[in-house]
């Protein structure tokens, strides 16, 4: 196998590695964030409130917010091993340690309210990793324009894998270097769209389609989920709420399938068979209210690991002022083909290859950022 395949496969590995780990973080967030008014009086009380407060939350054009895990590296690596990865599929110490580190900041803008927003609504977006005391990598989407800077250093000590250094590129790739040396550069939306879209791919849900699933979300929390209120010491108001985690997933999902004709290709709901595999153990998230506005939400995973060694492991979301996405001054338009090419110059010249080095196909990585986001 030739070292960039070998790179390649390393990449996949982290990604698929994040994605194993924040699967049922991200499923499950999205399910107890839903909004429902229950059967009691006590919970009629906490499901308007929450209901208010997503409400509320749903009607701003702007919404940022802040995402990361409440978690440490010995608990995801436990988590992983639980899930009995292949061999050479295990996650990474210094993933793991990312995971536990880092933390994500979030803004989109649409032109209409959060709630009736389709995909084609959004102008701008914005996101930051920052983790080990530095932002490693942060990307915006203006106007026809996706911004990305880097920390390469930092990304690289991260990831257990050495970045390329500017030093490695050809003279042509000059824009490159500037984005290795941590300066913002841009690249046209639309064609990175069109260089890296797979054959076949579709636009994604539409505003009507979203609203059905945020119906058949909020059926499910009304019938499944139990809520109370209390009063913290700081006088913000904390709702929990608790539910079976393999009943409340298999009852969305019946309300899903109707639906599925109408969801992205590729997204295939799960069956009976596969949800008997999903842990029924009760997960809780706790729901911070400050003047009736949702501050934070805290959902708690830990049980879902069956698994003595995860010690701790939740999902914290802190609402955060919302600021407007802005194009950086001074970015330097980088070129689709010019950034592959600079970029497998500089594996190459990194590995000190020459040309007769490869006997497989070499094959770069896909960007990780979302170019349709916009």
């Amino acid at each position: 196998m030739s070292t960039i395949t070998r790179d390649r496969t390393d990449e996949e590995t982290i990604i698929t590695a994040i994605r194993k780990t924040l699967t049922a973080t991200a499923v499950v967030g999205a399910v107890l964030a839903g909004s429902a008014a229950c059967g009691t009086v006590e919970q009629i009380s906490a499901g308007q409130k929450l209901d208010q407060a997503f409400g509320e939350l749903g009607k701003e054009k702007t919404i940022s917010f802040e995402l990361d895990l409440d978690t440490d590296a010995r608990s995801l690596k436990a988590l992983d091993a639980s899930s009995n990865p292949e061999p050479g599929e295990e996650i990474p110490d210094e993933v793991a340690d990312l995971l536990s580190d880092a933390t994500i900041s979030v803004t989109a803008q649409s032109k209409k309210p959060i709630d009736e927003s389709g995909e084609k609504d959004f102008v701008g977006m914005a996101m930051k990793v920052r983790a080990h005391g530095g932002d490693i990598v942060e990307y915006r989407v203006v106007g026809d324009y996706t911004y990305i800077r880097s920390d390469a250093e930092l990304l690289g000590e991260a990831m257990g894998a050495p970045v390329p250094s500017a030093e490695d590129l050809p003279p042509e790739a000059s824009g490159l270097k500037k984005a290795l040396d941590g300066e913002w550069v841009k690249i046209n939306t639309k064609e990175m769209a069109e260089t890296t879209a797979e054959p076949g791919t579709e636009p994604t849900l539409d505003a009507k389609t979203q609203k059905q699933l945020l119906d058949a979300l909020r059926k499910t929390v009304a019938r499944e989920v139990d809520f109370e209120t209390a009063d913290s010491e700081d006088g913000a108001e904390r709702i929990t709420a608790t539910a079976p985690f393999r009943t409340l997933i298999g009852e969305l999902f019946d309300e899903l399938r109707p639906l599925a004709k109408k969801l992205p290709p590729g997204m295939k709901l799960p069956t009976d068979g596969d949800l008997k595999e999903v842990p029924d153990a009760e997960v809780t998230a706790d729901f911070t209210l400050k003047n009736g506005e949702l501050s934070e939400v805290y959902v708690d995973l830990a049980e879902l690991a069956e698994n003595a060694e995860v010690k701790k492991f939740g999902l914290v979301v802190r609402m955060t002022e919302g600021q407007t996405p802005r194009a950086p001054a001074d970015a330097t338009e980088l070129d689709i083909e010019e950034m592959l090419g600079g970029f497998g110059a500089a594996m190459m010249g990194a590995e000190g290859f020459g040309e007769g080095d490869f006997g497989e196909e070499v094959v770069l990585p896909e960007e990780d950022f979302p170019a349709d986001a916009a």
